[in-house]
């Protein structure tokens, strides 16, 4: 029996992160929620669904696994909103079962499939997954919690830490934390797992009295950064002098963050070098916000936050959000956010004042005068950005950024650009 990790038609509800991936490849905690589902089984075929233009994308990254296709006579679906406990396996485990669907509320966690049942789905398995989708079989309810929005995955974010840091503990990578240099200030070492060839320089503070502090391979944290858990700081990435990494904190691998963050996930390869604070945020990959860009992550009302996305307005219930902001898009220097502000795909945000609190994919300017990023120019810069990473610009990148230029087209033209 094979595994295969599903889109659903809630996907948009994570726009703008999933202009440019699924929903399965968005971090929280030290792993996406497609590396959580897959290691609670270990070695076991993967298939990964996903909307068809992102195929040639997920298939680039995912070389061993089958996308969008179904080779097996038995699979197990799971949602890729789910937040996979570590007992995953034991709740869902790979074993011949009766064909069934699992849900929780209105939402399917996962469902088992063979034969006609199977044949059914791998007929339309470009389409997203729906509940209609299965009909007419028997329903369990199984009590696993997926993602609805991204600020789940953001307020979700310290407790995967923690359960990651269990994962890491138990697995069999070597943790090198007795080998940092008595410069270094450490609280509660058992709760800090440092990888390989990390660098730590005098005068940086690691505490973990309120959680786990996980630091990946060659990671460098320059002199007098403070760092405080739960946090993840990915491989290859730079943490500035002087920085403040407060509880809740991941970044992703190859980026370069300073200045003051606080309960925020950061995709591969951003930067935030510079003083300024962002909180409560969710930032892409290939972003680069300017010196002294801010965010605001709370009302002045203490009110609950609304936000708006392309199609929709949300009550997210939360006191505290900050900014949203999707894979290559930048912001000049002293930007200033408003709270739960969403920036789109490959935006540039160098209005004065505050930008406006949605901002559409391909937005040159963030304000009420703004224009259209020409599309041309906007994948120019792309292949500038990740030269500087000897990552190569390729024909199915191209064809991706089209692609999101074409699918936000009318955003824009909602609002006069």
């Amino acid at each position: 029996m094979q595994i295969c990790i599903f889109e659903d038609i809630n996907y948009s509800n994570f726009e703008p992160m999933v202009f440019s991936r699924p929903v399965y490849d968005l971090l929280c905690g030290i792993d996406t929620l497609k590396e959580k589902i897959i290691r609670s089984y270990g070695n076991v075929k993967v298939s990964l669904h996903c909307r068809p233009y992102l195929a040639e994308i997920v298939q680039h990254q995912n070389p061993n696994c089958l996308v969008n296709k179904i080779d097996d006579k038995e699979c197990l679906f799971i949602n890729g909103r789910l937040i996979a406990p570590e007992n995953l396996s034991q709740l869902l485990p790979l074993l011949p079962a009766e064909d069934k669907v699992f849900v929780n509320e209105e939402t399917v966690i996962a469902a088992y499939l063979s034969g006609a049942h199977l044949q059914h789905k791998v007929n339309y398995l470009k389409d997203l997954f729906s509940v209609s989708d299965f009909n007419g079989m028997p329903i369990k309810i199984l009590d696993l919690k997926c993602a609805n929005y991204l600020w789940d995955l953001i307020n979700h974010n310290g407790k995967q830490i923690a359960e990651d840091f269990n994962y890491l503990v138990n697995s069999s990578k070597e943790n090198f934390a007795d080998s940092i240099d008595s410069s270094v200030h450490v609280i509660n070492k058992q709760k800090v797992f440092i990888g390989k060839d990390v660098t730590i320089k005098p005068g940086v503070v690691l505490d973990a009295s309120g959680g786990s502090i996980i630091i990946d391979d060659d990671a460098f944290i320059y002199p007098n950064a403070v760092i405080e858990g739960p946090c993840f700081i990915g491989k290859s990435s730079k943490i500035k002098s002087g920085a403040a990494i407060y509880e809740n904190v991941s970044i992703g691998k190859v980026c370069k963050v300073g200045g003051e963050v606080e309960q925020s996930i950061f995709m591969d390869y951003s930067n935030k070098q510079h003083a300024g604070f962002i909180g409560h945020a969710y930032i892409g990959s290939w972003v680069n916000l300017g010196a002294d860009t801010n965010n605001s992550d709370l009302k002045n009302n203490y009110s609950k936050i609304r936000i708006k996305l392309s199609n929709k307005e949300v009550d997210t219930g939360s006191q505290f959000l900050g900014l949203m902001i999707g894979d290559h898009s930048k912001s000049a220097i002293n930007t200033m956010f408003n709270t739960g502000t969403v920036v789109g795909f490959s935006c540039n945000i160098f209005a004065s004042g505050f930008p406006e609190k949605y901002v559409p994919s391909f937005t040159w300017g963030g304000d009420a005068s703004s224009t259209v990023y020409d599309i041309k120019k906007a994948i120019e810069t792309a292949k500038i950005v990740t030269s500087r990473r000897k990552i190569d610009f390729e024909k199915k990148d191209d064809l991706m950024f089209n692609t999101i230029f074409d699918l936000t087209k009318n955003d824009r033209e909602k609002r006069g650009y």
